[in-house]
Parts: structure tokens; C-alpha cells; sequence
């Protein structure tokens, strides 16, 4: 995974996400199959919502997903098919 450190390190937003990658590079070099490292940073994320906005709004915030999937907002790299 790509790390930004060499990006503006006063953004919070990718400090964050510097750390996240960090971490998932860690999780992979140990063994951890990329898929489980998904499904655990989204069961962390989504938990994490739902404790500081509520259910109703991880609800609404989800379903706006499939839309945003579909559009390929999400695709790093496109397969031709």
C-alpha cells in the first residue's frame, strides 16, 4: 500500500489514512490476508460510526455506498473485461 508521508503531515485526513495503510502493510507482512484485513478495518470503521453518530446515520451513510461502488468511485484499477 502507498503511504503519504511525503503529503502535507498537518492534514489530519491523511495522517490517518498514512496510519491505516501503515498498519495494513504490518497486518500483511505478518500473514493476514488482505481480505480479512478489509473486513476488519470495516467492522472497525463501522463500529466506530455507530458509537459516535448512531445507527440511523451508519444506515443512511451505507446505503449511499452501492451508488458510489457502481460508479467506480472505489476502483484503483480498471480490468478490462
Amino acid at each position: 500500500m502507498r503511504c503519504f508521508e511525503e503529503f502535507d503531515t498537518d492534514n489530519p485526513n491523511l495522517k490517518a489514512l498514512d496510519l491505516i495503510l501503515a498498519a495494513w502493510d504490518e497486518g500483511v507482512d505478518t500473514g493476514v490476508q488482505p481480505q480479512q484485513m478489509a473486513y476488519a478495518a470495516l467492522f472497525t470503521a463501522l463500529t466506530d460510526l455507530v458509537s459516535i453518530y448512531g445507527e440511523d446515520a451508519v444506515v443512511h451513510l451505507t446505503r449511499g455506498l452501492e451508488k458510489r461502488i457502481g460508479e467506480g468511485e472505489f476502483t484503483l484499477a480498471r480490468r478490462d473485461q
